[in-house]
């Protein structure tokens, strides 16, 4: 009990003053960022890609229509299907095993606002394809209610790495970019890296 009346008082006795104060601290040589980047960091504090450091980079042939850009970070690249809507198409790479597959495909589910599934579950959604940069997981999960959600994801396992090709949005837009998405998965190879 004396514990609680202690904080109320410093709290009563802390909230005592009425008035605000604040302060502004002008740029000077001392305080700006430095302009080098430490390693693995470029100038911008943006962490370089896991990739940069491959001897071989993830390649695809993009489908009709579709664009790309390449990212910065984890996000290797974002592309743009062909089909309007609302969709987000990223190719993202980590380090090591990213967590392992059951943790980030019950992180897609509840993206999308499903619950989590177990191994035996996982296994039952699984379907794979055959790429030359190595043997390829892929989900295609649809959200319930009215309005859907849908992700179709790839997780590629390659020396240190996990690649995550990913296509989420209005089950509509991801429907009809479907077919051409599964293109662009078997499409995938190493390239040297430039």
């Amino acid at each position: 009990m004396q514990k609680y009346l202690l904080a109320l008082l410093l709290a009563l006795v802390g909230c005592r003053r009425a008035e605000i104060t604040h302060y502004q601290v002008r740029k000077t040589a001392e305080t700006q960022a430095p302009a080098f980047a430490p390693p693995g960091m470029r100038a911008d504090g943006i962490p370089d890609s896991p990739a940069a450091s491959l001897a071989s980079s993830l390649a695809w042939t993009l489908p009709r229509g579709w664009s790309e850009r390449r990212a910065a970070g984890v996000r290797y690249a974002t592309l743009k299907p062909a089909a309007g809507g609302k969709i987000d198409v990223s190719v993202v790479v980590l380090p090591g095993p990213a967590g392992g597959e059951l943790a980030n495909d019950n992180r897609w589910r509840a993206q999308i606002g499903l619950g989590a599934i177990d191994e035996r579950d996982l296994a039952k959604a699984r379907s794979s394809i055959k790429t030359k940069a190595g043997g390829t997981s892929v989900y295609d999960f649809v959200s319930d209610g009215n309005k859907k959600s849908r992700l179709v994801a790839a997780i590629l396992v390659s020396d240190e790495m996990t690649w995550f090709i990913k296509m989420l949005g209005d089950e509509t837009s991801v429907a009809s970019s479907r077919s051409d998405f599964l293109h662009l998965l078997r499409s995938l190879r190493f390239d040297a890296a430039s």
